[in-house]
C-alpha cells in the first residue's frame, strides 16, 4: 500500500517536457488541433473576427481561434458553463496545449470568455457551424437529401418563484395574497394560499407571466413531468451521415408544427452554403437545392405544415396521430397533402426512414444535452443560448470526423487504449505519410525528366537499362 509523504518536500526547479505526465485525452486534441489546423480553421475565424476587434486597445483581447476552441471543450468534456470551462482548461495540461498555451501562461478567465461571446454576433457564430458542415461535405460526411426533425426542453437559468405578472409587474405571492383577500380571507396563511392556488386553473400561463432576468424563458412541462422556466432546442439531423446539420433555439410554448417551417428552411440555407463551398470537390455529394425529404413524428403532423412543406417542395414523413374520420369538403389541398403523407410513411421506405429519425436525431439530443452537459443552460437570452449551441454542435459534428478518422469521436473513448502505444502508432503513421509524399515528389519529378529529355537522352537511358 503506497503512503502519503509527510514530510515537505521541495519543487524541482527543472522539468523537461518530455517528463510532463500525459493522459488519455492528448492524442485526441492533438488529432482535433491537426485537423483544424490543416484546413486553416484558425485563418477562417479570424477573418470573420476582424470586425468585432479594434485595433488598438488596453486589455489583451482572446483570439476567435482560442475562443471557438474553449467553447469546443464544453462539448467534449461535459461542462455545462462558461466558468467550468475555464477552471478545467487551467487545471488540465492536454487542453493547454489544445488552447496553445505554454505552461507560464494563465488561460482566459470566464469573464473574458462571456465578453468576448456577447460582442462576437450570433451571425459569425453561424459562420462557423457552416465552415464545419463543409468540412463534413468534404468528407464525405454530408448528403442533406433526407432530415428529421425534432426538439426537446432545455431548463432556463430563471426561476420560477421570481416570475411576475405581465400588466403591471406584481408577483406571484403578492398576486396569491389579493385574490385571498378578494375571496374574504384577511390574513391567509401559507397552507391557504397553497390551496387557492391549486384550485385555480390556468394558473401558468405565458401570456400573464414573465421572468424579468430573462424574458424569453417560458413555463413549461419538461421531459420529466416537472414544470419550469425553459426554452425549445430543434435539431435537423442528416439521416444517411448523422450530422446536425441546422438548430434552432425557439419559445418553449411554441408547438412543434410553427416551429417546423423555422428549422426546415434554416437547414436547406445550410445545406446549400455547403453544396455552393464544395462545389469543386468531387468527394462532396451535397444536394445543392437543400432537403428533399423532411421526416419527423406525431407532433409536426397538421394540414398548414404538411401544405407548407409541400410550397417548400420537400416529401414529408411524419407519423400521422389516430384523429378519426376526416373530412374534407372545404380543403382540397390539405387533403392532398396527407393522403400523400400517409402514403409515404406507410411504405418500407417511410418505415425506414422514421426508425432512422428514432435514432439519430435522438442521439445528437443524447450526445448535446446528456453527456454534452447542456440540458439545463447557464445563460439568458435566447441568442446567447443559441452561440453557445451551435459551437456546441460544431463540436458533435466534429466528432462525427474523428470517429472516422480515428474511431473514437471523444477524448473518453481512449480511456481503453495506451497513450504510450498510440503515441508510437502516431509516430510511424507520420514518419508513413512523410516518406509516401517524398516518394510521391521524386516520382513527378523523375517523369517530368523523362518528359522534357531529347529523343537521343531516351535511347541512351533505354540502352544503359
Amino acid at each position: 500500500m503506497g503512503r502519503k509523504s509527510r514530510g515537505e518536500e521541495q519543487e524541482r526547479f527543472w522539468i523537461p517536457c518530455k517528463d510532463l505526465p500525459r493522459t488519455v485525452a492528448h492524442p485526441f486534441y492533438e488529432q482535433v488541433n491537426r485537423w483544424l489546423e490543416k484546413h486553416g480553421f484558425d485563418q477562417f475565424a479570424e477573418c470573420a473576427c476582424a470586425q468585432f476587434y479594434a485595433s488598438r486597445m488596453g486589455r489583451p483581447s482572446l483570439a476567435p481561434g482560442v475562443y471557438f476552441r474553449l467553447l469546443l471543450i464544453g462539448y467534449f468534456e461535459g461542462i455545462d458553463s462558461e466558468r467550468g470551462i475555464a477552471w478545467r482548461a487551467a487545471d488540465s495540461l492536454a487542453l493547454r496545449h489544445f488552447l496553445g498555451l505554454r505552461l507560464e501562461q494563465t488561460p482566459a478567465d470566464h469573464s473574458t470568455i462571456s465578453r468576448t461571446r456577447r460582442l462576437i454576433a450570433v451571425e459569425t457564430h453561424q459562420e462557423v457551424f457552416g465552415w464545419v458542415l463543409a468540412r463534413l461535405a468534404e468528407a464525405g460526411l454530408l448528403k442533406g437529401n433526407t432530415i428529421g426533425v425534432d426538439a426537446t426542453t432545455l431548463e432556463a437559468n430563471a426561476a420560477l418563484r421570481s416570475i411576475v405578472r405581465r400588466d403591471n409587474g406584481q408577483g406571484y405571492h403578492e398576486f396569491l395574497v389579493q385574490l385571498a383577500k378578494e375571496s374574504g380571507i384577511p390574513t391567509p396563511t401559507r397552507e391557504q394560499l397553497a390551496r387557492l392556488d391549486r384550485k385555480r386553473a390556468k394558473k401558468g400561463s405565458n401570456q400573464d407571466w414573465v421572468n424579468p432576468h430573462d424574458a424569453d424563458a417560458r413555463i413549461t412541462k419538461m421531459k420529466d413531468g416537472r414544470t419550469h422556466l425553459a426554452h425549445k432546442a430543434e435539431h435537423a439531423v442528416d439521416l444517411e451521415t448523422g450530422a446536425v446539420v441546422a438548430v434552432v433555439v425557439a419559445p418553449a410554448d411554441e408547438g412543434d408544427t410553427t416551429t417546423l417551417a423555422k428549422t426546415v428552411p434554416e437547414a436547406g440555407l445550410n445545406i446549400a452554403e455547403a453544396a455552393r463551398a464544395t462545389a469543386a470537390d468531387e468527394n462532396a455529394r451535397v444536394t445543392p437545392t437543400g432537403p428533399l425529404n423532411v421526416v419527423g413524428d406525431k407532433g409536426y403532423h397538421s394540414n398548414e405544415s404538411l401544405k407548407t412543406m409541400g410550397e417548400y417542395e420537400v416529401r414529408s414523413y411524419i407519423s400521422e396521430p389516430d384523429r378519426g374520420r376526416r373530412r374534407w369538403k372545404h380543403d382540397a389541398e390539405a387533403q392532398q397533402a396527407v393522403y400523400g403523407n400517409r402514403r409515404r410513411i406507410r411504405s418500407e421506405h417511410g418505415k425506414n426512414w422514421l426508425r432512422r429519425r428514432g435514432e439519430l436525431v435522438e442521439r445528437s439530443f443524447a450526445h448535446a444535452y446528456e453527456t454534452g452537459g447542456m440540458r439545463r443552460v447557464h445563460l439568458r437570452g435566447r441568442d446567447n443560448i443559441l452561440k453557445r449551441l451551435l459551437i456546441h454542435l460544431c463540436g458533435f459534428n466534429l466528432s462525427l470526423m474523428m470517429r472516422k478518422q480515428n474511431g473514437r469521436g471523444t477524448p473518453r473513448g481512449w480511456q481503453g487504449y495506451s497513450v504510450d502505444e498510440y503515441l508510437t502508432f502516431l509516430q510511424l503513421w507520420t514518419a508513413f505519410l512523410k516518406q509516401h509524399e517524398l516518394l510521391s515528389v521524386m516520382d513527378h519529378q523523375t517523369s517530368t525528366e523523362l518528359k522534357y529529355s531529347t529523343p537521343d537522352q531516351e535511347l541512351t537511358s533505354a540502352t544503359d537499362c
